[in-house]
């Protein structure tokens, strides 16, 4: 869950009120607290909670639930039987809070949700009476012997709570579902939506979840309906985060979901934002670390109508944030199919991106420059594409693309930063095949600073991959032009094996540049 990423001070805080309600339960035997008052009452949820805030709440205390089970294995395994049954009492206390909190704001439970709650209540009844027996036993021997039932117990315990935990999740996306396909009000379906949205980003489990019970169908539907036309950017954002498993992809087949997109992509009475989330929908079920994209078929039917529609969008666009999410769509779909590299050179797709990047409001982070190079990067292996470089001073940028630095030190930047050198050296080394791509980049001084990312680790950021790539590149332009190079650069760079200058170069200490 995302729970676990926010700081740790914070995480405290949140936990706290939940940790001293599990004081009281103790006290009160896990007897509900009165709702006469309002200050006994803050962990009671009211009318006023929303669905989503109530699921938060919901799900928090299974994070904290499922976090106990684990400390609780790990002092089991040590034998540390004080701690053990306290938090086995703690557990106990939770999980009856937990079903109080959602007994509270559910509408409806069924049979077999009854028959869970009781099961997981027995049982943890029993573990806490089990492991009171274990503290007032000194003997060892007859320890050992029980703590392999007690071990078992835990893992029931874990069970039913697991099936409990999905069992609720179901039923709650079931009904946020029926109210999508019951209700024909504007402000009961954006609700709905809104939750199933805040649902969907706890994680791949969730939008298994949501899949299953036909979410991706509910939101196709939504998205054919002109009525909801304000809803489409936030529907298509929660479409966006389902689509990320592989239930949801085959429901999207299923519903013709990609001749929906691509209807929404060309239908220029769209606002940008709609088109916007629509293209983030079609880079994530495109995106080249899904292992589940081969079933597509219907989306080379509409590939060509889908990359012209991305294209005039990247061009148009009046954000970076517009501009990101169609050119990501645009990189996705040049590794999904080469066929599209040769639709992007009729739409002059690389004079609209290189013109994008001389506009810092545009293409404004490295993540955005990442997807240029990338769709730069898989279109040079066509011939054509070199004149096309040329002429929109291409060369240029991609110089410029090997002094990347993240500015920030963020992770996911500096990341994004060895991509951009990267893909920058790779597409130089296809590209400089034509001489006059090679003549150009000789010009713009390439050859040094492609030595200097190969001699100097702290300048690629230690990045095996950008050395590789830049290796590569040098080699193709010592080719072209031999007198670019010092004679120790020529006989460690270029002559040795690629593998011997790639060793080389990852041994190579600061002082040596």
């Amino acid at each position: 869950m995302h729970l676990i990423q926010v700081d740790s001070v914070q995480r405290w805080m949140e936990d706290l009120k939940l940790m001293t309600d599990c004081e009281c339960m103790c006290i009160l035997q896990s007897k509900p607290i009165s709702t006469e008052k309002e200050e006994q009452n803050e962990l009671i949820l009211s009318s006023r909670y929303s669905t989503c805030d109530s699921l938060q709440l919901l799900l928090k205390r299974a994070w904290i639930i499922s976090t106990e089970l684990t400390r609780i294995a790990q002092k089991l395994e040590k034998s540390r039987w004080q701690r053990v049954h306290s938090m086995t009492v703690r557990v106990n206390c939770h999980v009856r809070s937990m079903m109080n909190e959602y007994n509270t704001f559910s509408r409806s439970s069924s049979e077999e949700m009854h028959q869970l709650e009781k099961l997981l209540v027995d049982k943890c009844s029993e573990f806490t009476a089990f492991t009171e027996r274990c503290l007032q036993t000194e003997d060892e021997e007859i320890l050992k012997s029980m703590k392999s039932c007690v071990n078992e117990t835990l893992t029931t315990v874990a069970q039913y709570f697991g099936q409990l935990i999905e069992l609720v999740l179901t039923q709650e996306a079931q009904n946020l579902l029926r109210q999508i396909e019951l209700s024909g009000s504007l402000y009961v379906t954006e609700s709905a939506v809104s939750s199933l949205f805040s649902l969907a980003q706890e994680g791949a489990h969730l939008c298994r979840i949501i899949a299953k019970e036909g979410g991706v169908v509910a939101l196709f539907k939504i998205c054919r309906q002109d009525c909801f036309r304000c809803l489409y950017p936030q529907t298509l954002r929660t479409l966006a985060s389902i689509c990320c498993v592989e239930e949801g992809m085959h429901q999207l087949e299923k519903v013709d979901g990609i001749l929906c997109l691509a209807d929404i992509l060309t239908d220029t009475s769209h606002s940008e934002a709609t088109h916007a989330e629509a293209a983030a929908v079609i880079a994530q079920i495109t995106s080249p670390h899904l292992t589940f994209t081969q079933h597509l078929s219907s989306f080379l039917e509409n590939m060509e109508e889908i990359v012209t529609a991305l294209v005039k969008l990247c061009q148009e666009a009046s954000s970076g944030e517009v501009f990101l999410l169609a050119s990501a769509a645009l990189a996705n779909i040049t590794f999904f199919d080469t066929m599209a590299c040769e639709i992007l050179l009729q739409l002059n797709a690389v004079k609209i991106l290189l013109a994008a990047c001389s506009d810092k409001h545009i293409v404004d982070t490295p993540y955005s420059r990442d997807q240029v190079v990338t769709i730069l990067a898989n279109m040079s292996v066509l011939d054509q594409c070199a004149s096309e470089i040329i002429q929109g001073n291409g060369v240029q940028l991609l110089m410029e693309m090997l002094f990347e630095k993240s500015s920030s030190g963020n992770p996911a930047e500096v990341a994004a930063c060895e991509r951009v050198q990267q893909k920058s050296a790779v597409t130089l080394a296809r590209l400089s095949r034509d001489p006059e791509v090679a003549e150009a980049a000789v010009k713009l001084s390439c050859i040094p600073r492609l030595i200097k990312l190969c001699r100097s680790p702290t300048e690629r950021n230690n990045s095996d991959s950008v050395l590789v790539a830049c290796l590569a590149a040098l080699r193709r332009l010592a080719a072209m032009s031999p007198d670019g190079l010092g004679d120790s650069d020529f006989q460690q760079l270029v002559k040795p094996r690629l593998v011997d200058s790639f060793l080389l170069c990852t041994n190579m200490e600061e002082s040596f540049v």
